[in-house]
């Protein structure tokens, strides 16, 4: 699918988010939540600083949209974030049956920017969201967001 203005905007709304995360001494990541006719509905940025490292932004909104949303409405939804959902929460994501899913970076560039800085890879591995939820439509990465992340990356996990 061919990425529209709302969906570049909405994604530099998850940059944001990663960079409030990474200045508040936490990993790099934000996502947001919209609704089939554009309204935002949620958004949260990574929250692992504290030792719960299931506390990624993707997993929140699935828990959110699973709360607050009809299963038609959440298939309506679009995701957006800065980095592709890891596979804890692509499965969520696929379990409540949120739509759409748009992200600026990959697992695997993330992975090999690691690779590069010689930093430690995830304890996880970066299976592809359509690996781990092959019905949910994707977009990304989208390479005008690349150097920003990479970044922002680089000062949290580059050693």
């Amino acid at each position: 699918m061919a990425l529209r203005d709302d969906d570049l905007t909405h994604l530099g709304r998850c940059v944001e988010l990663a960079r409030e995360a990474l200045d508040d001494g936490d990993e790099p990541f934000g996502s947001v939540l919209v609704a089939g006719d554009g309204q935002v509905l949620f958004e949260d940025r990574n929250r692992v600083k504290g030792g719960d490292h299931t506390r990624h932004p993707e997993l929140a909104i699935a828990q959110w949209a699973a709360a607050n949303l009809s299963p038609a409405e959440r298939a309506r939804a679009t995701v957006y974030t800065s980095g592709e959902h890891c596979p804890m929460c692509a499965a969520a994501h696929a379990w409540v049956g949120l739509g759409r899913i748009v992200y600026a970076t990959s697992s695997e560039q993330l992975s090999r920017w690691l690779t590069e800085w010689g930093a430690p890879q995830a304890p996880v591995a970066p299976l592809p969201i359509t690996t781990v939820a092959p019905g949910v439509p994707v977009d990304g990465p989208v390479e005008r967001f690349a150097d920003e992340m990479k970044a922002l990356y680089a000062a949290k996990f580059r050693p």
